[in-house]
C-alpha cells in the first residue's frame, strides 16, 4: 500500500505458481559453468511519438525465470556465492507516491518475493553497486541476446545496452551466451506452463465460438477482430497473442495479412489466425469458415484436404522425429492432397524434383513451430521432437486464382503415447462449423 492506495497484483488471471520459476532457475543453474554470474534485464517500455509509449512486453527469459512482468527489473544468479544470500537476487523498481498516482504502484518487495520465489529482493537503484561487488568474485558472466534464427534485430534492448556497459566495466572477464541454455530449457514445458497454455486455448475457444454467431456477409474483417478481442479480454486475457490475421476472400492467401480492413462477401471464406494470450503465455489458432455459413463443394474439398494433412501431421510429430524430416513428410501428405484436388497430376508431381516446387506453390510455409512465452518460441535448431514440447500444427492450401485460401491450426503437447491437443474442443469439422454458424442465425 502506497499513500493509502490499496493494490493487488494481477487479479485478472489466476496466479502462476512461483514453484514454476523456482524450478526454472534450478534447471538453469545446473547448466552453468563454475564461478559464473547471470544477469538478465527486463525489456524497455518502447516509445512511439511525442510522449507516447507502447504497451509493455516483458523479456521472455526474465519472465521464464522470475514471473515478474514489470519494467526495470533485473535478475542476478550467482550459484557459487559464498554468502547464500547472494545466490539469487531480484532487483525491482521502487514505488513512490508520485509513481503510484501517475502509473500505479509497482511490486513491493514482498509481492516480488511471492511472485518469483526469490527470497532476496532489492530496489533496482542498488543494482550497480551489487554488480561490482559480485562480478569481482566470478570468472564468467552469462548475458542474454536474441538468437532466434529469424529475428530482425534493429532496436537496441536494455540487455543489449547492458552488454556494452558490462564489458566496458569488466573487460577481462569471460563472457558466455545465455541464449543457447535458455533455448534448451524453455523448449520442454513444465506442467504449470501447460496449465497456463491450456487456459489461453480455452479463452481462444470462447472467442471462436462467439464469432461463429457473428460472421455474415457484409461484416468487416475489423469487426470480427473486435468480437474476438472483446471475448478474450473479458475472460482475463490482455488480448491477442500476436497481431491478428482476419483475411476474407483472396486476403487469406497473404500469409501475414494484418490490415483487416475489408468487408466480407457472400460466398467467400474468412481465415482467422487470431488467438489469446494468458498470463504471458500464447495460444495460436487458425480457423477458416464460410462467410454465409455454408461451404461450396470446392471450398469443402480444399478444407477437408487441409484437415486431413493436419491430422496426418499430428501422427508424425512424435518424439525422435526431427523438424526437417517431419516437414518433408508433411509435404508428401500435402502433395497427395493437391493431386486429389486436381491442382496438378500425379505424373507432374513425380517429375517436379526434390524441391517440391509444385507443392510449395500452394503450401509455402512450415507446418509447425514451438509455442510458449513467445508465439514463435525458442528452441535449438534441428533438435528432435521430445515429450513435453509444445508445437503448432498449421497446414494450409492457398488458391489466389480461385479467390480463397484455407489454413487450420491447433496447438499440441508432444506426448510419449500420443500428443495432447490443447485445442481439441475447438470446432474444426466442416459440418460442426456450418451447424454452429447457422444455429445462431
Amino acid at each position: 500500500m502506497v499513500g493509502g492506495l490499496g493494490w493487488s497484483w494481477r487479479v485478472r488471471y489466476d496466479p502462476v505458481s512461483s514453484e514454476l520459476f523456482v524450478r526454472n532457475r534450478a534447471r538453469l543453474v545446473s547448466e552453468l559453468k563454475p564461478s559464473s554470474l547471470v544477469v538478465v534485464h527486463s525489456n524497455d517500455i518502447m516509445p512511439t511519438n511525442a510522449d507516447g509509449v507502447m504497451g509493455f512486453k516483458q523479456n521472455s527469459d526474465l519472465l521464464h525465470l522470475t514471473g515478474v512482468d514489470q519494467e526495470e527489473t533485473v535478475l542476478v544468479l550467482m550459484p557459487d556465492a559464498v554468502d547464500p544470500k547472494d545466490r539469487e537476487i531480484l532487483f525491482v523498481r521502487e514505488t513512490s507516491e508520485l509513481l503510484a498516482v501517475w502509473e500505479g504502484a509497482k511490486l513491493t518487495k514482498e509481492q516480488a518475493r511471492e511472485v518469483s520465489g526469490i527470497e532476496r529482493v532489492e530496489w533496482v537503484s542498488e543494482f550497480d553497486a551489487a554488480l561490482r561487488r559480485l562480478a569481482l568474485q566470478v570468472e564468467r558472466i552469462y548475458l542474454p541476446t536474441n538468437e532466434y534464427v529469424r529475428a530482425s534485430v534493429v532496436v537496441e534492448t536494455r540487455n543489449d545496452r547492458f552488454i556494452k556497459e558490462c564489458q566496458a566495466r569488466f573487460p577481462l572477464h569471460r563472457y558466455e551466451r545465455l541464449a543457447p541454455l535458455m533455448h534448451r530449457l524453455r523448449m520442454i514445458k513444465d506442467v504449470e506452463e501447460v496449465r497456463v497454455l491450456r487456459e489461453a486455448c480455452e479463452i481462444t475457444e470462447a472467442g471462436f465460438r462467439r464469432v461463429l454467431g457473428f460472421i455474415e456477409p457484409g461484416v468487416g474483417e475489423w469487426e470480427i477482430e473486435a468480437e474476438l478481442l472483446h471475448e478474450y479480454v473479458r475472460r482475463g486475457s490482455r488480448g491477442f497473442a500476436y497481431p491478428p490475421i482476419i483475411g476474407s476472400g483472396s486476403n487469406a492467401c497473404v500469409l501475414h495479412y494484418v490490415e483487416n480492413d475489408q468487408k466480407t462477401r457472400d460466398g467467400e471464406l474468412v481465415l482467422m489466425d487470431a488467438a489469446a494470450e494468458y498470463a504471458g503465455w500464447h495460444a495460436d489458432l487458425t480457423r477458416t469458415v464460410p462467410v454465409n455459413g455454408r461451404f461450396t463443394p470446392r471450398q469443402r474439398d480444399v478444407y477437408d484436404a487441409v484437415l486431413r494433412v493436419l491430422r496426418g501431421a499430428n501422427g508424425i510429430l512424435r518424439p525422435g522425429n526431427t523438424p526437417a524430416v517431419y516437414q518433408k513428410q508433411v509435404i508428401e501428405l500435402m502433395e497427395e492432397e493437391l493431386v486429389g484436388l486436381g491442382l496438378f497430376s500425379a505424373a507432374e508431381a513425380k517429375a517436379q524434383g526434390e524441391d517440391k516446387a509444385l507443392v510449395k506453390k500452394y503450401f509455402m510455409h512450415g507446418t509447425s513451430h514451438p509455442l510458449g512465452l513467445d508465439v514463435h518460441d525458442v528452441a535449438p535448431a534441428h533438435e528432435p521432437f521430445a515429450e513435453g514440447m509444445v508445437f503448432t500444427i498449421e497446414p494450409g492450401i492457398y488458391l489466389p486464382e480461385e479467390g480463397f485460401g484455407v489454413r487450420l491450426e491447433n496447438d499440441v503437447v508432444v506426448g510419449a503415447d500420443g500428443n495432447d491437443d490443447l485445442m481439441a474442443g475447438i470446432p474444426i469439422e466442416a459440418e460442426e462449423i456450418e451447424e454452429l454458424m447457422n444455429a445462431a442465425k
